[in-house]
């Protein structure tokens, strides 16, 4: 079970303004990529694999071996813009490899399989489709677990 530190309705807000304004501040980005980091926690649970998004978080997440001093046998590290574009489909993993976005190593660390999550996606693409409707972005969808 992942310990959630961030309000969801706060992650989905905060992933929302991240999607009609990428160039969001550090106000925006913290809440939405601890938000989706926990999701992912959440949604493959163990401890095989870390997931760094610096300066705002990082998690354990996939089934197996699990690490608890030292450096974890899979590590994957990336900046918040390019976790918040794979978590919601804006951007592939092999395209986000490719150009150095990722840093991927050890032991099940291609997420290509996992991503993009449904609920993030979800959310991300209601956002834009309110702005580009010049609606507030406010309609009450809950976006899954």
């Amino acid at each position: 079970m992942v310990t959630r530190r961030t309000e969801p309705e706060a992650g989905r807000s905060a992933l929302a303004a991240w999607a009609v304004g990428p160039e969001a501040p550090r106000a925006v980005l913290a809440p939405a990529v601890r938000h989706t980091l926990e999701l992912f926690a959440e949604e493959f649970p163990g401890g095989a694999v870390e997931l760094r998004v610096p300066p705002f978080a990082a998690v354990q997440a996939i089934t197996g071996t699990r690490h608890t001093r030292g450096t974890p046998p899979a590590v994957v590290e990336t900046d918040a813009g390019t976790w918040l574009g794979l978590v919601s489909g804006e951007l592939t993993w092999g395209d986000a490899v490719d150009e150095g976005r990722v840093r991927a190593s050890g032991e099940r660390s291609d997420l290509s399989e996992l991503l993009p999550l449904t609920g993030p996606r979800r959310t991300v693409r209601t956002a834009r489709e309110q702005s580009a409707d010049g609606e507030d972005g406010k309609d009450g969808e809950q976006e899954p677990r």
